[in-house]
């Protein structure tokens, strides 16, 4: 009876063995996929990359982005100065000094953000490039200017120099400095020359970057005129005078020689080619002309009196005009 159940137990195990194989296999391939490293993802597209927003972009502060973007944001100290050349001592005083932002504004134009007339100034800008304009008289220069957060500090070297001019006639007549003035030019063809400094007076003091400048010198108001180019040298003052080969002349009508100036003339002064320089109504005009040939014209009521004569350069000339037909 007991055999029974023994015989029983032994073919049940017996049918069940050959199953234990497969189990044990599905479990080890099972373990073997779990093992595996993931599958790469797949590369982004670079325009997607170039239009996504900036990181933290859209993410919420925290106290270490915020004490970042107060750090590089809040105005920092900058200290400029100037120097006439590199050997030279700061500049005192005398300078304007403009800061430029380096994208345009709506209008296209740079931005000003700072401006100062003192010789050394400090000034506060947030971190970032910027363009500083300085001036010194006519002198100038530009430069770019990086701030950073902390001390910020910028020397200029403007490599200036100083013209004083002057003008006399041939044979070192003084001119009187009422009637003189003067332009200066930059370096060139007539063309392509620009106007740096216009209607200075003799011997006044015109601070320049070095270099050749077109000067030009006015006698009068009619056509005493001198050109000349001359060089600036840093840190040095030139001096020059001009030499006009030009008179002032005096007019005046007479009914003889050495008489007494008729009034309410009317005057008309012709080159030797027609073209008229000058006109004038009164008694005893003046003006200044350069060397040549000239017709005066003296009208009175309905008569018109002439007299051709020269202007040589030298002192002050009296041109009489009779009252008869020359």
């Amino acid at each position: 009876m007991r055999l029974r159940p023994i015989l029983a137990l032994l073919l049940v195990l017996a049918i069940a063995a050959p199953a234990l194989p497969s189990i044990a296999t599905v479990a080890s391939a099972q373990e073997s996929t779990a093992e595996m490293p993931p599958m790469p993802r797949p590369r982004p597209d670079p325009e997607s990359l170039s239009a996504r927003p900036a990181s933290g972009a859209g993410q919420p502060a925290t106290p270490a982005t915020e004490a970042i973007a107060a750090l590089t944001s809040a105005p920092q100290p900058v200290t400029l100065s100037a120097r006439i050349t590199q050997d030279g001592a700061p500049i005192p005083d005398g300078l304007v000094w403009r800061i430029f932002d380096t994208q345009p504004d709506a209008s296209g134009e740079l931005a000003l953000v700072a401006k100062s007339d003192l010789g050394a100034p400090t000034v506060e800008l947030p971190p970032g490039e910027y363009v500083v304009h300085v001036a010194y008289g006519r002198a100038q220069t530009s430069e770019p200017l990086s701030v950073a957060p902390g001390t910020n500090e910028k020397a200029f070297i403007l490599e200036a120099g100083a013209l004083r001019l002057n003008s006399a006639v041939t044979g070192d007549i003084a001119i009187p400095t009422d009637q003189l003035k003067f332009d200066i030019f930059t370096a060139g063809d007539a063309g392509d020359r620009t106007l740096v400094a216009e209607g200075l007076l003799p011997n006044d003091i015109v601070t320049l970057n070095a270099g050749t400048y077109h000067i030009v010198s006015y006698f009068g108001t009619v056509n005493a005129v001198v050109r000349a180019d001359l060089r600036v040298e840093p840190g040095q003052l030139t001096d020059a005078t001009l030499y006009h080969h030009a008179s002032e002349v005096s007019f005046k009508l007479v009914s003889e020689e050495g008489g007494e100036a008729i009034a309410d003339v009317e005057w008309t002064i012709k080159t030797a080619d027609g073209a008229t320089v000058f006109s004038e109504l009164g008694a005893f005009p003046s003006t200044v002309l350069a060397e040549g040939d000239y017709l005066v014209l003296a009208k009175q009521g309905e008569q018109v009196f002439n007299r051709e004569f020269q202007v040589q350069a030298g002192s002050v000339r009296e041109i009489e005009v009779l009252t008869t037909v020359y």
